[in-house]
C-alpha cells in the first residue's frame, strides 16, 4: 500500500511525496522529524525471506560504508504485515543516464573525472574486509549532484566476498551492454567484474551507445565497436584504457581497480586545458590528482577553492600586488586584514554571482533538468521533485538513490546461434479428463497481484503452472491427460483460458481446444468448439470475448470471437491462403493486435474487436514479426523479430501511432539475447518473457521495459514457455 503523502512512518519519517513507485515497492521523499532533515526512504513491500534477505543486505552494506562518494544509510527497520524501510541521505542532482539523454556524449574531461571519483569509492569498497563488489555499475547508478559530487549509488546487486569464494547473494539480474559474462552464469564475480561495468558506463558516456553485450562477445557472435569508431574525438589512449576494461576475458582487464583509476589519472591532465573545469569537484577526494594539478587548496565555510599557482584568476592580480606591497613596505597588520577581506570577498562571490558559478560548473550548477527518473527495487519509474523542499545549496546534500538504466539502447549487429532444447515428452502420473460443465460467465475486472502463469513441461506433458515474481511458490494448475498450455488471464486475474492437448511449444495447434480454470486449478469448463483445433486464446480487458485462433474452417488458421453472453462465434478475419494468428487486445479493448502472412513474412497487424478496418502495422521487410503484447497504457506494441534465415528471436517494439499504425523504425529490447512471448506487468513496470540467454534451457524471466534487469526465475531443466503476468487490483 502506497504511503500517503503527509503520513508519519515509523514514528518519524514525515513523507513528503512519492518520488517514484512500482509494482515492488517505492522511493518517497521525507522529513526526518528527530533530526530535521531531507531524507529518501526506500521500501520494499515482498518481504519473502528471499527478497528480504537481499533487502536487509543492501541495508547492511551501506550501513558499514563511510566514503564521500557513496551514500550513507542511516536506518532500516521491518513494520510486519506491511514493508521494510531503508533510509539513506538524500542527494540532489540527476543520474549520468539523464545527463547523457540531456547533453548527449559526455565531454572526455569529464568523463575521467567521473570514472575515477567512480574508482574511488569503488576502490574503498574493494579494501573492505571481507571486500565488497557492486556489481551494477551503470550510468543510472552514477549520481551527480547540482555541484558536480559524484556518488556510486543502489547496492541491491552487491556482494560481500568470504576468502577466495563466492557468496550466495539471491537472484543475479544482468544489464545487458553493462553485465559481465561471468555475472551471466555461475563463474565467480570480483573486482575486476566492477572494473568491467565501469568501462562499460564511461563507454556510454563517451559514444552515446551501449557496447555490444558482453555473452554475445564472448560467443563470438558480435564484437566490441572501437570507442573512436563511435566518437573519433575521443583521444586513441582514453580509448584504449576503456577498450581493455571492457575484455571479455577477466585475466586481460585491469586486475584491480586502483589500475584502472591509475590509467585514467594519467590522462587528467587533459581536464586542466579546458577553461573553467574545476577538477575537484568531479573527484575531489583523489589526493594525487589535487596535489599535483591543482595547487593551494583553501578551506573558508567548508567550500573547497583551488588556486593555480602560476595565475589565481579572479581577483588574485589585485592580490599579488597587496602581497608585494606589503612585503615592500613591511606593513604585515595592515596587508593582513586586507588579505582577509579580500578572501572574504572571493567567497561571498562564489556563493552569490552567477556568473562566476557558470564559469566554475558550467553543466552541473545549471540547466539541469527538474523532471527525474528513478527506478525502484529494479523499477523504472518516474522521479520529481519533491514537493515542500527548498533548492540545494552549496553545501553537501543528502541523496536519493536512483537506479535507472541508461540510455540510448543500440541494437546489436549481430545475434548469437542457439539450437532450442528438445521437448521430453513423459506420461504424467496423474490424469484429469474434463467433465461436461455449464456454460462460462462473463468476468468481472479485480485480480491478484505478483504472480506469472506460465507452461512447462516438469512434469512430463506441459501443463500450467504458477510462480511468483520472486521465484517463490511455484504450484501446478492444470493436470490435463494431453498437456496444457498458452495460459491467458482473465481481467480479474481469478480465472485462466488455456489451451489442450498441447504436447510441445509449437505454433500450430490441431486437435486443440480451450478450457477455462480458476486460478486454485478447481472448475475446469470447456468452451465450444467444433474441432479443427483452437488456439492462441486471448481474454478482453471487459471479460466479455476471447479471441482466438482457429483451424476449424481448414488448415489455414483464422480469428475467431467468441462471446461470453451470447455464447457463440464470430469470425473476424477470412482471407484465402492467408495465416492469422496470435491475436492480442489493446488496454481499452477496442482493438486486437495480430500476426498475418497477408503480405510477406509474419507482420504486426491491428483491426478493430469486430474484425474492420484492418491496417498493417510492422513492416519488417526480410524479418519475421510475431507474439505481439500492448503495453498496459496503449503506447507500444512489443513483439518477437528475427530473420526469416534465423529461428533466433529477438524482442523489440515500437510506438503506435494516433492511427493505429507502427511509428519506425523498431528499436531492440533483448539485445543479443534470444527472447520471445512477452507480457507487460499490470503497472508497466516489468516484462515477463520466455528466454534462454546461454542456449541450453528455456525458461522464464522478467526484465524492465527497455531491456535491462534481466533476472531468471524459473530454474527448472525442463521447457517452461507461454508466460502471462497476472492482473492487478485496479
Amino acid at each position: 500500500m502506497q504511503l500517503r503523502r503527509g503520513s508519519l512512518l515509523n514514528n518519524r519519517y514525515r513523507i513528503v511525496s512519492t518520488l517514484g513507485q512500482g509494482g515492488m515497492g517505492a522511493i518517497y521523499g521525507a522529513i526526518d522529524e528527530n533530526l530535521g532533515i531531507k531524507v529518501a526512504v526506500k521500501e520494499n513491500l515482498f518481504t519473502t525471506k528471499e527478497y528480504a534477505r537481499q533487502f536487509k543486505r543492501e541495508a547492511l552494506i551501506l550501513a558499514n560504508l563511510r566514503f564521500p562518494n557513496l551514500p550513507r544509510v542511516s536506518d532500516h527497520f521491518v513494520i510486519d504485515g506491511q514493508g521494510q524501510y531503508l533510509v539513506m541521505d538524500f542527494i540532489e542532482g540527476e543520474d549520468l543516464r539523464e545527463r547523457m539523454d540531456r547533453l548527449g556524449v559526455i565531454p572526455e574531461e569529464e568523463v575521467i573525472a567521473i570514472g575515477i571519483a567512480i574508482s574511488d569509492a569503488l576502490a574503498y569498497m574493494h579494501s573492505q574486509v571481507p571486500p565488497v563488489y557492486h556489481r551494477d555499475i551503470k550510468p543510472g547508478n552514477v549520481r551527480i549532484t547540482p555541484d558536480g559530487k559524484i556518488f556510486l549509488v543502489d547496492f541491491g546487486l552487491a556482494k560481500v566476498a568470504q576468502s577466495k569464494r563466492e557468496t550466495s547473494t539471491g537472484a543475479r539480474a544482468m544489464t545487458p551492454g553493462y553485465s559481465p559474462p561471468e555475472q551471466y552464469g555461475g563463474a565467480r564475480t570480483d573486482q575486476r567484474s566492477d572494473v568491467f561495468s565501469l568501462g562499460a558506463t564511461l563507454y556510454a558516456a563517451l559514444t552515446g551507445f551501449i557496447p555490444e553485450d558482453s555473452l554475445a562477445r564472448t560467443m563470438e557472435q558480435s564484437s566490441l565497436t572501437p570507442v573512436r569508431k563511435r566518437n573519433p574525438k575521443v583521444s586513441r589512449k582514453l580509448a584504449g584504457v576503456i577498450e581493455k576494461a571492457l575484455n571479455v576475458k577477466p585475466e586481460n582487464r585491469y586486475q584491480s581497480i586502483e589500475q584502472f583509476k591509475n590509467e585514467l589519472s594519467d590522462l587528467s591532465g587533459t581536464i586542466q586545458k579546458r577553461k573553467g573545469f574545476n577538477r575537484s569537484e568531479f573527484s575531489p577526494y583523489d589526493s594525487r590528482i589535487k596535489d599535483r594539478k591543482m595547487g593551494i587548496k583553501e578551506m573558508m565555510g567548508g567550500e573547497e577553492i583551488f588556486i593555480n599557482k602560476k595565475n589565481s584568476g579572479g581577483g588574485s592580480d589585485k592580490d599579488q600586488i597587496k602581497k608585494r606591497t606589503s612585503r615592500k613596505s613591511g606593513c604585515i597588520v595592515v596587508s593582513s586584514f586586507i588579505l582577509v577581506l579580500v578572501i572574504l570577498f572571493a567567497y561571498l562571490t562564489i556563493v552569490q554571482d552567477s556568473t562566476l558559478k557558470r564559469r566554475i560548473f558550467p553543466d552541473f550548477m545549471f540547466n539541469y533538468q527538474e523532471n527525474q527518473q528513478a527506478e525502484i527495487l529494479g523499477l523504472t519509474t518516474i522521479e520529481t521533485t519533491p514537493e515542500g523542499y527548498e533548492d540545494s545549496t552549496n553545501e553537501v546534500t543528502h541523496t536519493i538513490i536512483s537506479t535507472n538504466t541508461s540510455t540510448p539502447t543500440i541494437i546489436p549487429s549481430q545475434t548469437p546461434s542457439f539450437t532450442p532444447e528438445p521437448i521430453i515428452v513423459i506420461e504424467p502420473t496423474r490424469t484429469r479428463i474434463p467433465s461436461p460443465s455449464p456454460s462460462p460467465t462473463i468476468t468481472p475486472m479485480g485480480g491478484g497481484v505478483g504472480q506469472i502463469a506460465f507452461a512447462s513441461n516438469r512434469s512430463g506433458k506441459p501443463q500450467i503452472w504458477l510462480v511468483n515474481i520472486d521465484g517463490t511458490k511455484k504450484k501446478q494448475i492444470t493436470d490435463m491427460q494431453e498437456g496444457a498450455c498458452q495460459p491467458d488471464w482473465s481481467p480479474d486475474g481469478e480465472r485462466l483460458v488455456f489451451i489442450s492437448p498441447c504436447h510441445s511449444n509449437q505454433e500450430i495447434y490441431r486437435g486443440a481446444g480451450l478450457f477455462i480454470v480458476d486460478a486454485d486449478g478447481t472448475d475446469l469448463i470447456p468452451i465450444p468448439g467444433v474441432g479443427g483445433g483452437d488456439y492462441d486464446p486471448a481474454w478482453s480487458p471487459n471479460g466479455d470475448y476471447i479471441v482466438f485462433t482457429s483451424l476449424r474452417n481448414g488448415d489455414r488458421p483464422q480469428l475467431y470471437l467468441y462471446d461470453f453472453k451470447a455464447n457463440e462465434v464470430t469470425k473476424l478475419t477470412n482471407k484465402e491462403f492467408i495465416r492469422d494468428f496470435q491475436p492480442c487486445w489493446s488496454p481499452d479493448g477496442k482493438m486486437i493486435a495480430f500476426v498475418s502472412t497477408r503480405r510477406g513474412p509474419y507482420q504486426i497487424w491491428i483491426m478493430d474487436k469486430n474484425g474492420s478496418n484492418q491496417e498493417r502495422f510492422s513492416i519488417s521487410k526480410d524479418k519475421k514479426d510475431a507474439f505481439p503484447s500492448w503495453s498496459p497504457d496503449g503506447s507500444i506494441l512489443i513483439f518477437t523479430q528475427s530473420l526469416i534465415t534465423s529461428s533466433i528471436p529477438e524482442l523489440t517494439g515500437a510506438r503506435v501511432a494516433d492511427n493505429g499504425i507502427g511509428e519506425f523504425p523498431v528499436y531492440a529490447l533483448s539485445q543479443v539475447v534470444p527472447m520471445r512471448d512477452a507480457d507487460y506487468s499490470p503497472d508497466g513496470f516489468w516484462i515477463a518473457l520466455e528466454a534462454w540467454p546461454r542456449g541450453d534451457n528455456h525458461d522464464i524471466f522478467i526484465m524492465t521495459p527497455n531491456g535491462a534487469e534481466l533476472t531468471r526465475i524459473t530454474f527448472d531443466p525442463a521447457w517452461d514457455f507461454d508466460p502471462a503476468w497476472r492482473p492487478s487490483h485496479p
